[in-house]
């Protein structure tokens, strides 16, 4: 994504990203995506998929891929316990679950509060990170998870043009 298309997409008014932890970073989502926040439960295993593919869960008939974050952006640990959720998201209706570590809040976000991600290699596909927002000590990385979930390893969300 240009520096421009980042300029205006950030420039459209106020958001609301809902904001989640892995490991010791935060990051937000455009919580218009956001389905339903659910518990973690062990999904079925899918033979050959990716380590970060934990497999899949039957959400009321609806058969959801369920990817671990922590797994996909190289986290130093991957452990389930109470805190982990599975954030379930509706992409062009796509329905796909991600494992993260902890959802914090929905935090609402002024142009002002926003600036655009630098350009460094990481996990995370550069396309996908939308900018930092910050709010008082908090520095969240905004992620567009469409993009994210669109990727070449993924393949989960097809991309339109």
């Amino acid at each position: 994504m240009s520096e421009t298309d980042q300029s205006e997409k950030m420039a459209a008014g106020p958001r609301e990203y809902l904001t989640f932890r892995l490991d010791q970073e935060e990051y937000g989502i455009d919580i218009l995506k956001v389905q339903e926040i659910r518990g973690y439960e062990k999904p079925t295993r899918i033979a050959n998929a990716p380590e970060f593919i934990k497999g899949v869960v039957n959400l009321r008939g609806t058969i959801v891929p369920i990817i671990d974050m922590r797994l996909k952006f190289n986290c130093a640990k991957a452990e389930y316990n109470s805190f982990t959720v599975v954030i379930i998201l509706n992409l062009r209706s796509r329905i796909v679950g991600i494992v993260v570590d902890s959802v914090s809040d929905v935090m609402e976000l002024a142009p002002e509060n926003l600036k655009a991600a630098p350009d460094i290699d990481s996990s995370i596909e550069n396309s996908a990170v939308v900018g930092l927002g910050s709010v008082g000590d908090r520095m969240l990385i905004l992620l567009d998870i469409e993009k994210l979930m669109a990727s070449v390893d993924m393949g989960l969300v097809s991309v339109e043009a």
